[in-house]
């Protein structure tokens, strides 16, 4: 996939109607105050609305919010999120009552440079995840005959949407500084990597990461496996698992990627040790026992200080580290060690360091360590299927330089 593409320095905005798409699927309150609890989303967003209203055009925002599945609820609408981007824009944020209706389409047709409007949540008409090409053309429609189209929301572009791909089919379609920043660094990462090159990989299935080991298998000098997985590879190879998390009809894959790492000369580190516990629970009994060990009654919710020393070293002299899911369950305390010393050494290390987005950007950000990180990627789903080289549609909408 080329991850080389027109970006918005590469064109002229002057005086022409944008329609930018963002990710403004902000969290909002449960108590229907429609109060945002987390607006790092949007702030992400300004930079690129803000080049583009500095270099004249009007930028006509869109995003969805959450799962409306073609419905209008009222507490998924846009109003809040343009409340908010009118106080850090410092400007009045038009709002339009619907997408693609009259009201959009009487204050597009009226948008002067400089100005901003946003449109409803998206997700309210089911053209959008349809990728309907009438809801499409209806989208682009606004920004008009010479208007352009930028992509800013990277946590969307795997879906193939109607505003996130099916849209570059009515105009010139170039990416945001957001999308830029991720192509740059995941694709510079996968692409040609400072090495060593240390990929992390957690979280509870192998069934959702083997795409990703098997690609990372073909570039990356040391593969580390941790989390709920680790106990699928332990299981193929014949260990004993307790009440551990375990996908059986994975465990011929396991394998081969093990058999893989080996054929490559790619060191793939599994668990020696792992803290188990007699319950699911955050106060639990624990004990620490050797990866394969693990009696009957107990599971493992996190590796052992023996892995977590290993992992260190791995990290340590790394060129560049890509992290992607938790070593164990950080939510409770007692299970958050493994997570919490990957997250430090990496704070630690001079290596080029990748948070793929999801749960290890979760746990990086709840640690305290989100600054000392190169790269947190705004989409886990979407840094997913990079890391897997899958063609990524929103990507590949978009004109190549």
């Amino acid at each position: 996939m080329n991850y080389n593409k027109k970006t918005v320095t590469d064109i002229d905005v002057k005086g022409k109607k944008v329609l930018l798409r963002c990710d403004f699927n902000v969290p909002m309150a449960k108590d229907g105050s429609g109060r945002i609890t987390d607006d790092k989303r949007i702030r992400a967003a300004l930079p690129t609305i803000q080049y583009l209203l500095e270099q004249g055009a009007a930028v006509i925002a869109c995003s969805h919010m959450g799962k409306p599945k073609g419905e209008w609820k009222p507490e998924l609408s846009m109003k809040p999120v343009a409340a908010r981007l009118s106080e850090l824009l410092g400007q009045e944020v038009i709002m339009a009552a619907d997408i693609v209706g009259e009201d959009a389409q009487a204050k597009a047709a009226a948008l002067q440079p400089g100005q901003i409007l946003l449109l409803e949540n998206l997700r309210y008409d089911k053209g959008e995840t349809k990728n309907d090409p009438a809801f499409a053309k209806a989208l682009a429609d606004l920004a008009g005959a010479d208007g352009v189209y930028v992509s800013d929301a990277f946590g969307t572009v795997h879906r193939a949407h109607a505003s996130t791909a099916g849209v570059a089919a009515y105009l010139p379609a170039v990416s945001g500084f957001l999308i830029q920043k991720e192509l740059d660094i995941i694709g510079g990462a996968l692409a040609a990597p400072k090495r060593p090159l240390v990929a992390i990989l957690g979280g509870s299935k192998v069934s959702s990461k083997i795409g990703v080991i098997n690609n990372l298998l073909e570039i990356a000098d040391t593969v580390i496996i941790g989390g709920g997985m680790a106990y699928t590879f332990s299981a193929a190879q014949g260990g004993k698992i307790g009440d551990s998390l375990l996908e059986a009809d994975w465990e011929d894959y396991a394998n081969e990627m093990v058999k893989k790492a080996a054929d490559k000369g790619v060191k793939l580190l599994l668990p020696v040790d792992t803290v188990i516990a007699d319950a699911y629970s955050p106060d639990a009994n624990t004990q620490v026992v050797a990866t394969g060990e693990i009696p009957d009654g107990w599971q493992g919710l996190d590796i052992g200080p023996k892995t977590v020393e290993l992992y260190k070293a791995a990290v340590a002299d790394a060129g560049t580290v890509i992290w992607n899911g938790p070593m164990g369950v950080f939510e409770f305390e007692k299970f958050a060690v493994g997570t919490q010393t990957i997250a430090q050494a990496l704070s630690e290390t001079d290596a080029i360091t990748i948070i793929g987005g999801g749960d290890s950007a979760a746990a990086v950000q709840q640690l305290g360590y989100a600054d000392k990180m190169t790269h947190i990627s705004t989409g886990g789903g979407a840094s997913l299927e990079f890391m897997e080289g899958k063609e990524l549609p929103g990507v590949a909408a978009l004109l190549d330089k």
